[in-house]
């Protein structure tokens, strides 16, 4: 039977905030308490909990206020307030404040979650009356990209992707495998997959790391590989933050092309939707990123995200309606230099030609199958950087499938990703 002592300690938020304090601030200096003015570590007569005498004081620090945001992800489903937010500047700070819990023992209901960006689903970067750790103030790791026989970028687990691709543009470096959307952390994305369209070739993000710096479930700060601590490596990759919290990556990059043709397929026939992305993910060194998605198209493709149309041109806009349809796309990419660009031109009408190989590769020989496909427009089409494709389909190509109008639709367009003067 529980003690009333115990039963108010969980069920009083009063209480366990005072606690908290009492626990994060006794013997442990912290240099910020949402402000920019050293606090004075209280001196408790409480002997409740089990504090090391020799505490380091803090490189960032705890937040007890104003922690609405921590309680709030991608999800929108679940909402826990914690009771403090750690802002940390050192992995030394995780570290302390693992390490303090985990000497609390089993009989603490207190939790820690590590947080980044926020785009959990189901509230798995929460922490109810917890501690939240906000990853994305963990800085003391500067990105560096190693050039050399193994090149590699050495990063901060709270370090958002799109912040690698924007730093490793200058160098012309990126890592070989993404996810579709880059505003998520290093340590977010790594502790799940992180899976696109590169998956196929290279693998998921996590197949594609080198070593990990990772803060363990007693606050000890291991570095491991697949040699290296191999178990822990492992167990972290993909491991859902059950752990171990990732602090810091080197994750393998490679020379990134200049250009890409950015193609897509539009298919209303979801068997042969299959059969093409499977025979496209088994072609070798055809294409780097092949992926596959379905539009619930009720109210057109021209309001869609994925849109190749501008909806200022009302006429390509009034002749694309499904009606209703569900729609499948393939959204597939070929990686050049711009001196490579009349082999990429001669090697996607060389296949073409080949009678044996699927639509994507020849679509004479399938028009019947239900798909639009891209290689039907000429080279011509991937015109230069901001103009659109101008193109009209071939004679005898049927322009209605299953009351999808596909008289006016170019699924082949050329989207550039500019550095400075350069386009990728």
């Amino acid at each position: 039977m529980k003690s009333p002592a115990h039963s108010l300690l969980m069920n009083n938020d009063m209480i366990i905030r005072f606690l908290m304090t009492l626990l994060l601030t006794t013997n442990l200096y912290i240099n910020n308490y949402c402000s920019n003015t050293p606090s004075v570590s209280p001196q408790s007569e409480f002997s409740i909990l089990p504090l090391p005498l020799n505490s380091p004081s803090l490189d960032g620090h705890l937040c007890f206020e104003n922690t609405h945001h921590a309680a709030n992800d991608f999800g929108n489903r679940y909402h826990f307030l914690p009771a403090a937010v750690l802002y940390p500047k050192s992995v030394r700070d995780i570290s302390s404040i693992v390490k303090k819990v985990y000497e609390m023992g089993t009989t603490s209901a207190l939790t820690i979650a590590a947080r980044g960006h926020g785009h959990s689903l189901e509230g798995q970067a929460q922490a109810s009356q917890g501690v939240v750790i906000n990853m994305e103030s963990l800085q003391e790791h500067k990105m560096f990209f190693h050039i050399g026989e193994l090149p590699y970028v050495d990063v901060s687990g709270g370090e958002l992707w799109i912040n690698i691709l924007q730093e490793g543009l200058k160098h012309g470096l990126a890592p070989k495998s993404w996810t579709d959307y880059l505003h998520l952390t290093v340590g977010g994305t790594l502790s799940n997959a992180g899976i696109s369209g590169q998956a196929f070739r290279h693998g998921p993000q996590i197949n594609n790391v080198y070593e990990l710096e990772v803060v363990t479930g007693t606050g000890d700060i291991v570095t491991c590989t697949k040699k290296h601590n191999a178990d822990l490596f492992y167990s972290v990759l993909g491991g859902l933050g059950q752990f171990g919290i990732i602090t810091r990556a080197k994750i393998f990059i490679e020379q990134t092309p200049r250009r890409v043709k950015w193609i897509r397929l539009l298919y209303s026939d979801f068997s042969t939707f299959c059969k093409d992305q499977e025979h496209l993910i088994s072609s070798e060194n055809y294409f780097e990123y092949v992926e596959g998605f379905v539009i619930i198209n009720r109210t057109g493709l021209l309001n869609n995200w994925r849109s190749t149309f501008s909806p200022q041109d009302p006429l390509q806009a009034s002749q694309f309606h499904s009606e209703g349809k569900t729609l499948y796309c393939l959204e597939i990419a070929k990686y050049f230099n711009p001196e490579e660009i009349g082999t990429i031109n001669q090697s996607l009408a060389t296949g073409r030609k080949q009678p044996k190989s699927s639509l994507v590769l020849n679509p004479a020989a399938r028009i019947t199958s239900e798909v639009i496909e891209a290689f039907i427009l000429s080279p011509e089409t991937f015109m230069s950087p901001g103009l659109a494709p101008k193109a009209t389909l071939p004679s005898g190509f049927p322009t209605r499938i299953n009351n999808v109008d596909f008289s006016s639709v170019f699924m082949t367009c050329f989207q550039p990703f500019t550095s400075g003067s350069e386009v990728i």
